[in-house]
């Protein structure tokens, strides 16, 4: 995958949405203040009651990485299924 560098005139040509100013910034106020009704009704993910994958770090080839993210978003689930088909094929 190749680094791509933008310009600012790139970004603020595909841009919606301006930058916020300091005084912007500094007057901001939380959502649950401003929609208190909205945040009371809107429930953050709980805790896993059991844990299906463990989280480590592993370091993979340049060649693997860009073969299962070319297949775009999952890869790492990818990379997971293909992990276990292997450990299956060697019980």
């Amino acid at each position: 995958m190749a680094d791509v560098k933008y310009t600012k005139a790139d970004i603020a040509e595909v841009s919606d949405n301006p930058e916020l100013t300091a005084k912007e910034i500094a007057e901001a106020r939380p959502f649950a203040e401003v929609f208190p009704e909205l945040a009371a009704k809107m429930r953050a993910r709980g805790k896993q009651k059991t844990p299906t994958k463990v989280s480590t770090t592993i370091r993979l080839s340049p060649e693997v990485v860009e073969h299962f993210r070319s297949d775009g978003p999952g890869w790492q689930s990818r990379i997971d299924d293909a992990l276990k088909d292997w450990v299956a094929a060697r019980r």
